[in-house]
């Protein structure tokens, strides 16, 4: 019978394989240990770097404040095995075995944690200038443009397209973003959320065009389907993301609309001794009453706990968590919780033409998400009364001066 389904603890002699060594796979090897599994942990990551932390690739990393960053984790201490630079093609759940170019990997248990890979914009992967940033190598490559003070086009005003116009910016280049959709963040926030976030491009010093289509790149210019041209030294492509499970093909994983792994509510897959967690999976939550698909890095640090502990079987858990995540853009710290798609309330919390302001979104009456623009305590207590499943009263609530908590119905 399979580990999973049994539910025994997994013996010393059992062999746990994490495939990605992000986020989400570092702490799942972590989360094993400090809950006390014996059995040999093996972390494979694809990239040849030791495990590093993404966020401050669009901050520290790309304006050369740091070198790297690397987690502080002593894996040789842990007792975890790391297999770095080598990346995974497949999977043959019948055998239980991994394919590797370097050879196959035996589990007995296996987490898949591979995140997610930007979505490329069709036509530029050979065009000279054009970049993603998403792994370290990607951050190293793009910190001489600005540092050169280049004409720098981003393409998508998403969270990643607004945090590197902000360092783009930090740095002294001329920025232009464009966006397809008619605001930014079209599609993380409802228009009236989005609509007020425009104006802090323009007050950056950066030009936000929306309606604007890419015709195309060419080497040193961005070519709009209305034929402007804007010079660029450097393109930044930043349009989304897509769970990184194409080498999953042929293995008989449940994937999603999005590509995603569907995970059940202890991120078990439809594969027997596979998990999935982080970027590149989906897990239905009972608060929310739908599957959510969270690629942010608060998921990918919460999930494996999760995983741990159901494959130690000894206190099954349950993966819900109230969803969290923060974005540092144009000298604004942005910060949500939640999840919106249900709400049928939202009510405002100060001025959006204003430093400090927040939404927070209600579903019968209780508090179902928050936005928080500089406002910390209104993303802290509206965190824990998510959590809760707490009523609020919507007059009270909408008063910024009184404590969000004191909305209490």
């Amino acid at each position: 019978m399979s580990e999973q389904r049994n539910g025994n603890t997994v013996s010393a002699g059992r062999r746990v394989v994490v495939v990605g060594a992000g986020m989400a796979g570092v702490q799942t090897a972590v989360a094993l240990r400090e809950q006390g599994f014996p059995g040999t942990v093996t972390l494979i990551g694809a990239e040849p770097h030791q495990p590093y932390d993404r966020p401050p690739l669009s901050k520290a990393v790309l304006l050369g404040k740091a070198e790297g960053s690397a987690f502080d984790v002593d894996f040789e201490a842990l007792g975890v095995t790391l297999e770095l630079g080598r990346e995974v093609t497949g999977l043959r759940p019948g055998d239980h075995e991994l394919d590797t170019a370097q050879g196959p990997v035996p589990y007995d248990v296996l987490v898949v944690a591979t995140g997610a890979e930007p979505v490329r914009l069709p036509g530029t992967e050979d065009v000279p200038g054009v970049h993603l940033l998403r792994t370290l190598d990607d951050a190293e490559r793009l910190r001489p443009v600005l540092a050169e003070q280049h004409d720098v086009v981003v393409v998508g005003a998403g969270w990643i397209g607004a945090e590197f116009a902000t360092a783009a910016r930090e740095a002294g280049c001329r920025v232009t973003v464009v966006e397809a959709a008619e605001r930014p963040l079209a599609g993380a926030l409802p228009a009236e959320i989005a609509a007020p976030m425009a104006a802090w491009y323009a007050d950056s010093g950066a030009e936000l065009r929306t309606r604007a289509r890419v015709e195309h790149i060419e080497p040193g210019a961005v070519v709009l389907d209305d034929g402007t041209r804007l010079p660029a030294g450097a393109v930044v492509i930043g349009i989304g993301a897509r769970p990184a499970t194409r080498w999953l093909a042929g293995s008989g994983i449940a994937l999603g609309d999005h590509r995603e792994v569907l995970a059940d509510e202890g991120l078990r897959t439809s594969v027997p001794d596979v998990y999935a967690v982080g970027d590149c999976s989906s897990f239905p939550s009972r608060r929310y009453g739908e599957r959510l698909l969270v690629h942010h890095w608060d998921n990918a640090l919460q999930g494996p706990r999760t995983v741990a502990a159901n494959i130690i079987g000894e206190t099954p858990a349950v993966y819900d968590p109230v969803p969290y995540f923060w974005s540092e853009q144009f000298g604004r710290f942005v910060q949500y919780a939640g999840h919106h798609e249900s709400a049928d309330t939202a009510v405002w919390r100060g001025d959006p033409a204003g430093a400090a302001w927040s939404v927070c979104w209600l579903r019968e009456g209780a508090l179902v998400a928050v936005l928080a623009v500089g406002k910390p305590r209104d993303l802290a207590q509206g965190r824990k009364l998510i959590e809760a499943g707490t009523v609020l009263d919507p007059e009270r609530l909408a008063d910024p001066a009184r404590p969000l908590k004191s909305a209490v119905a």
